[in-house]
């Protein structure tokens, strides 16, 4: 059928960009969700070239699903969308299943057409249980009610920016095919910063990054990491749920343009043993009325006492998050000293081995920087065990907490253990969270040899939650 008879919606990036800024702004602002949810209604109803929305939520673990809705149904349903929750690994069993999505109508994007397809736009939802609560296996609906509940009691504004670096491979579904290749193949041999202006890498950059411009990411810088075919796109630091949100948008953006181009984006921490693993390094802050709170020029590193004490209580928890920090058996790869591994857990201004950094800034850029971070973590759970630390945690008694006296795990049955005898994580997740945490962690890692070796095993690549699938898990 020729796309002249569809008529579907397809706008320019430039015409993207400025309705995604708008939009933006308002989430920014808090406009009133109420304003904001009349204000989508009606251009959906309005704007026949729409023909669906999809609705993306993310599981325990921290995988996107999405949901294509038909816009007439949708726009009669949207208070009463259900979903099957036994389908997605984390959520609920088979005999207490129904689930529904509510709309986070602030957190609304145009697409490109030619990346996403024509007549589409995307929404994130909350996952909302029975009883019509917030469910607790929803860390994005956990993220946002805590972020809220701070600024309702305290004025704060919770900040993250996150570098995600990744690798480009040759080939479509690389991931999922490892368990019969054994390898990855580079798309290019270049190094940090070293790339030719038309290579197969710069190509993929430029493409993700003008995806990222039209969707209001707000760029900042774009490159070739340190290793052969990796990549990092930085962009503006936001509100913690728009962040996170980020995260996920980045990844999904990245997987599809690589797709579209025959190849694939992969964010395993590390999928090549010998050089240098990805790492998601999350810079945060907080802010009262525009005002930064860990800036303070006269203070340690120029940063405020309060941020410090944020630090302190990060490192006091740093072993008992390493599991939510680094969710997979590859991850614990990427702890390796040899290689800039964040693995030390203290705090420093310029030593990289260090679990967090804190990095030069000034009144408006001030930050803590967690670099013990993979890609392929969840970025709702991340945030929120940082957040909720960083500002609600205990401060550990040990002498010199911020000197390298004691390490991460490297292997996720230690990360395991840590996580489950945390009473402080009981505190923050609930016990039923944290056991299908576990549980499913569990489940991986037994799949996986418990010895890492020299050489990136199948299992490892196979059973990661951002790869598998139903024939893949089952082919055990």
């Amino acid at each position: 059928m020729s796309n002249e008879l569809r008529n579907f919606l397809t706008l320019s990036y430039a015409e993207l960009e400025e309705l995604n800024l708008k939009a933006k702004e308002q989430r920014k602002n808090r406009v009133s969700i109420d304003v904001i949810r009349e204000e989508r209604l009606k251009y959906l109803k309005d704007e026949t070239r729409i023909k669906a929305v999809t609705v993306l939520f993310s599981d325990l673990e921290g995988r996107l699903h999405l949901l294509d809705y038909d816009k007439k149904f949708l726009l009669g349903s949207y208070d009463n969308l259900t979903f099957d929750g036994s389908s997605i690994r984390g959520f609920t069993a088979q005999h207490e299943s129904d689930l529904r999505l509510g709309l986070d109508w602030s957190a609304f994007y145009w697409v490109p057409a030619d990346v996403f397809g024509t007549g589409k736009v995307m929404v994130f939802g909350e996952v909302i249980d029975k009883d019509g609560k917030p469910y607790s296996g929803d860390m994005r609906g956990v993220l946002k009610s805590y972020a809220d509940a701070q600024f309702k009691a305290n004025g704060y504004t919770l900040n993250a920016a996150n570098e995600i670096e990744g690798f480009l491979f040759n080939g479509k579904d690389a991931e999922q095919l490892y368990y019969k290749t054994g390898t990855f193949e580079y798309v290019d041999g270049g190094g940090y910063y070293h790339s030719l202006p038309g290579d197969p890498l710069r190509t993929f950059i430029d493409s993700a990054a003008e995806v990222q411009r039209a969707m209001g990411f707000q760029n900042e810088k774009d490159h070739p990491e340190v290793a052969p075919s990796q990549f990092e796109i930085n962009y503006g630091y936001g509100d913690v749920v728009a962040a996170a949100d980020q995260i996920q948008l980045y990844k999904l953006i990245c997987r599809q343009v690589a797709n579209n181009m025959g190849y694939t984006a992969s964010f395993l921490p590390k999928p090549v043993v010998g050089v240098n693993g990805s790492g998601m390094h999350t810079n945060v802050s907080v802010s009262k009325g525009g005002k930064n709170l860990f800036w303070d020029p006269a203070g340690e590193e120029k940063v405020s006492s309060f941020a410090w004490q944020y630090v302190d209580r990060i490192l006091t928890a740093g072993q008992d998050i390493c599991l939510i920090l680094n969710a997979s058996v590859n991850a614990y790869r990427r702890l390796d000293p040899h290689f800039e591994a964040p693995n030390q857990v203290k705090a420093s201004a310029v030593d990289r081995g260090s679990m967090v950094r804190i990095p030069i800034g000034n009144e408006r850029s001030a930050r803590v920087e967690v670099r013990a971070v993979g890609p392929d973590a969840n970025p709702y759970m991340v945030l929120y065990a940082i957040f909720k630390t960083g500002l609600d945690g205990e401060i550990s008694k040990i002498d010199n907490l911020r000197q390298a006296s004691r390490y991460l795990p490297d292997n996720i049955y230690d990360a395991i253990d840590l996580f489950k005898g945390s009473a402080w994580l009981s505190t923050i997740f609930g016990e039923d969270v944290k056991e299908r945490y576990v549980e499913l962690k569990k489940n991986a890692a037994d799949r996986s040899p418990r010895l890492l070796g020299n050489f990136v095993k199948p299992g490892e690549v196979q059973f990661h939650h951002a790869v598998y699938n139903q024939f893949l898990w089952n082919n055990f």
